[in-house]
């Protein structure tokens, strides 16, 4: 019988998420502005730095996984990261949102290497604490409770920080923003680095390789190729986050510039997040009712649609932009966890077919599809706006104007539609990932699980 979690297991581990959130959902939601209103980038040169950094460090993350799944400690192969990358992470998500007092020259230079660091760091972390949950339990639904634990403590992080940033920015800076940027990073990632810890101490692994199994990254590498649904959930992941981040990104020059009142733009997310974590918190239900596949494309058809019809609604229309926000993230947060309890999906079916896992591996081909992703949506916004004339801190053109617009609406829109797409070729239905999960179970009852404490 697979062993059920407890409550403070699922609470702990979803802690972690939140502590990664502070500085991830800056990086969404107010890297761009920042680094063009207050940092002093062009659009453009903001989007190549996104490009890239994100492209370089992607290429971290199937390293960071092959390394994690060699990793052997008393904590496990995936706990450690958390604990040792608490305080690196915090103290260089300050130094991302620093404004040096530089020339323009040096001041890109120190806009790549922060970036790149972490980025770097960010890798180190996420991609061991992402495997957690294919390791953490080898029961399909206690997975998608415990990956929809852990979104909604990433999304009230994202509540937090797009909710709060702005007028924390403004009221610590006092009319300063590089100055409130800085302060305000300085205590989401003093609260991140405690949280990480919180994790570490909270969680256990317990599924285990056979120790038997070789170690050979190119027989891993080989296997995930081979792997018909990890494909379909890389594209699916890369679409998934070329779509977030474009849609974060233009949001606060929506505000500030299309609808007039940048203040909306803190209100904006608040109802918008509440309603996503309804969505969180409905998941793991509508999952074990309906499969994650099902459900996965059903969030991304809505949230696609719903992202569209930005473009129709007039730009002053507060209460009909707000109504068709709270729907739309509604729709998203069903699919949040989800994403996450497919991956260890994919560890199983990778062990299923071939009879040796790589859980770590698994993981971080997905997130480099993640940082890909990433990296592609910043680079279009940034582009884009560029395209559309976009000018930092003035009064925009009718063009730049419909630019804003469009990247919210429509080109966001058509990124979500790509991800279902992709997903109608993942072909683990709820049946198949019960039916993989029990015989994995019986095949492990051959060795004694090696768990870590």
């Amino acid at each position: 019988m697979i062993q059920k979690l407890s409550f403070s297991e699922k609470i702990g581990y979803g802690l972690g998420d939140m502590a990664a959130n502070f500085v991830f959902q800056a990086m969404l939601a107010l890297q761009l502005s920042f680094y063009t209103d207050t940092f002093g980038l062009t659009p453009a040169q903001a989007g190549t730095l996104f490009l890239v950094v994100g492209l370089c460090a992607a290429v971290l993350n199937p390293v960071m996984g092959a390394i994690a799944d060699r990793t052997n400690t008393r904590w496990g192969k995936f706990r450690p990261y958390l604990l040792w990358t608490a305080v690196p992470f915090g103290i260089i998500g300050v130094l991302t949102f620093t404004t040096p007092n530089l020339s323009a020259g040096s001041k890109i230079i120190y806009a790549y290497v922060t970036y790149a660091l972490l980025r770097i760091v960010y890798t180190v972390n996420n991609v061991p604490y992402a495997s957690l949950t294919g390791v953490i339990t080898g029961d399909p639904d206690e997975r998608t409770s415990i990956a929809s634990w852990r979104q909604i403590f990433a999304n009230s992080a994202g509540f937090i920080v797009q909710s709060l940033a702005v007028p924390m920015i403004a009221w610590s800076g006092h009319g300063n923003s590089a100055k409130g940027y800085q302060l305000t990073m300085g205590l989401f990632s003093v609260l991140g680095g405690a949280l990480f810890i919180v994790a570490f101490f909270s969680t256990k692994e317990r599924i285990q390789p056979d120790p038997k199994q070789q170690s050979s990254l190119g027989q891993d590498l080989a296997d995930l190729v081979k792997n018909g649904p990890w494909i379909a959930l890389f594209l699916a992941t890369m679409f998934y986050f070329i779509a977030i981040v474009m849609r974060s990104s233009v949001m606060l020059p929506f505000f500030k510039y299309a609808a007039g009142d940048q203040n909306l733009f803190s209100w904006f997310n608040g109802f918008g997040l509440a309603s996503l974590l309804v969505g969180v918190a409905v998941s793991s239900k509508l999952s074990a009712r309906f499969g994650k596949r099902s459900l996965f494309i059903t969030s991304m058809v809505l949230t696609g649609i719903l992202a569209a019809v930005l473009f129709v609604l007039p730009t002053q229309g507060t209460a009909l932009i707000f109504a068709s926000e709270i729907l739309r993230q509604f729709a998203f947060g069903c699919s949040c966890p989800v994403l996450w309890a497919m991956m260890g999906d994919v560890a199983d079916y990778g062990e299923w077919k071939t009879g040796r896992r790589a859980t770590g591996t698994v993981t971080a081909a997905v997130v480099f599809a993640l940082w890909l992703g990433l990296a592609l949506g910043g680079a279009i916004a940034g582009w884009l706006f560029q395209a559309y004339g976009y000018v930092p801190n003035a009064t925009q053109t009718a063009h730049s104007l419909t630019g804003i617009l469009l990247v919210a609406s429509l080109y966001s829109g058509l990124a979500f539609f790509a991800t279902a797409v992709c997903l109608i070729f993942y072909p683990i239905t709820r049946q198949k990932n019960q039916a993989i999960a029990d015989e994995l179970a019986e095949r492990r009852k051959r060795f004694a699980p090696q768990s870590a404490s």
